[in-house]
């Protein structure tokens, strides 16, 4: 029998405890896959920063270390990268792709310390629902910009004039401001196809 502690276990640092962190399905890797190409597409054609998908170590100052969906870091930003370790320091950017092992830890504690810890924009998404919610921080807080959402032709059909008016079908990505992504890309194979 193989000793386990040759094996490196994939986990996140919460408040001092330590939280196994799953190997995402397969729907799940796609939208990550979908974001990192629109967005690293993006920073490589404007020199812009780099994007980095799961299981990249982000250590906090406060003591915390994720391993988010997806990170973004700024070209101003890169001295929290180091190139044969982690990410040591505040990205500019998260998301977090919400599943059912992970949902509560993404909707508050780390929501909580992505804020505390000044991460100026995060994104959660939400496979099922079909939704991405944006906060952006101001002051300190993050304030939910906006939310967003893939509908069905037979939702959208149900929704009023007023509704149909106000959806989005692109998630600005405000820490660059002219970086946009299609809500069709992130949702772009279906959990219930």
């Amino acid at each position: 029998m193989l000793d386990d502690t040759i094996y490196f276990k994939s986990y996140e640092i919460i408040g001092g405890e330590k939280f196994m962190s799953p190997s995402p399905i397969l729907g799940h890797s796609n939208i990550i896959t979908e974001l990192l190409t629109v967005i690293n597409n993006y920073l490589r054609r404007n020199n812009r920063g780099r994007v980095f998908a799961d299981n990249t170590d982000v250590h906090f100052p406060d003591g915390s270390l994720f391993k988010p969906d997806l990170v973004v870091v700024t070209k101003e930003n890169y001295s929290i990268l180091n190139w044969k370790g982690a990410i040591y320091g505040v990205p500019d950017m998260v998301v977090e792709v919400l599943s059912p092992s992970t949902r509560v830890r993404d909707l508050t504690v780390k929501k909580d310390a992505y804020e505390s810890n000044g991460v100026k924009e995060y994104w959660i998404v939400d496979p099922y629902m079909k939704t991405v919610d944006v906060y952006v921080l101001y002051d300190g807080k993050y304030k939910l910009e906006n939310s967003y959402a893939k509908y069905s032709d037979y939702d959208f059909e149900n929704l009023t004039d007023e509704e149909k008016a106000a959806v989005k079908y692109e998630i600005k990505v405000s820490i660059f401001g002219d970086l946009y992504v299609k809500v069709d890309d992130i949702f772009s194979w279906s959990y219930d196809s």
